[in-house]
């Protein structure tokens, strides 16, 4: 566990948020306090109900299951509609198969890191990205989609294309060849 890196207008704002999550106020303050700890990822599983069994308890509301399907998360058992995300109240069931949990809270992937994920800059236009967006990454660089193509030509990559990180900037085959004609270097095909 590392240092918190979030100041207090951070805090501020999400207590805002979860207090809109009819969250009770006194785990707001535990919700700050624990904001720069680990959080962890979890998968769903949906199991159907065998007609046979003692029906299983919720965690979400205490009520027997009597559906004909459950949902099993974090070692727990779920009415579909009672496993939700604290932020968006989107059924985590439906969302996807896994949920994020951090602060005591059950958390879909977009507002896991909305809240909790780690931004940057973009290497090629060095503005911010959002932690939710999709990125590429080449060494230590992060870029925007639409950042990862040739800086010198501006030609955009296709999967399986070779693109050569040089003296940080990303370039494609036919420049970086043309580079290396023109310090004295033959490039290497392998």
């Amino acid at each position: 566990m590392g240092a918190c890196r979030r100041g207090a207008g951070f805090c501020q704002v999400w207590l805002f948020s979860m207090c809109r999550s009819n969250l009770q106020k006194g785990a707001l303050l535990v919700c700050c306090l624990w904001l720069c700890f680990s959080g962890s990822c979890s998968g769903i599983q949906m199991l159907s109900v065998q007609p046979d069994t003692k029906p299983k308890g919720c965690a979400g509301c205490n009520r027997k299951i009597k559906d004909r399907y459950l949902l099993k998360a974090l070692d727990k058992y779920w009415h579909e509609d009672c496993l939700k995300c604290a932020c968006c109240d989107c059924r985590l069931g439906e969302v996807g198969s896994t949920l994020y949990t951090k602060a005591n809270l059950i958390l879909c992937r977009r507002d896991y890191l909305r809240l909790f994920g780690v931004t940057g800059n973009c290497a090629a236009c060095s503005k911010l990205i959002p932690a939710f967006e999709m990125v590429m990454r080449a060494k230590d660089n992060v870029y925007h989609l639409d950042c990862f193509a040739c800086q010198l030509c501006n030609q955009r990559f296709c999967v399986g294309d070779k693109f050569f990180l040089k003296n940080n900037m990303i370039l494609c085959q036919t420049d970086y060849e043309e580079g290396l004609m023109k310090e004295g270097y033959a490039p290497q095909v392998r």
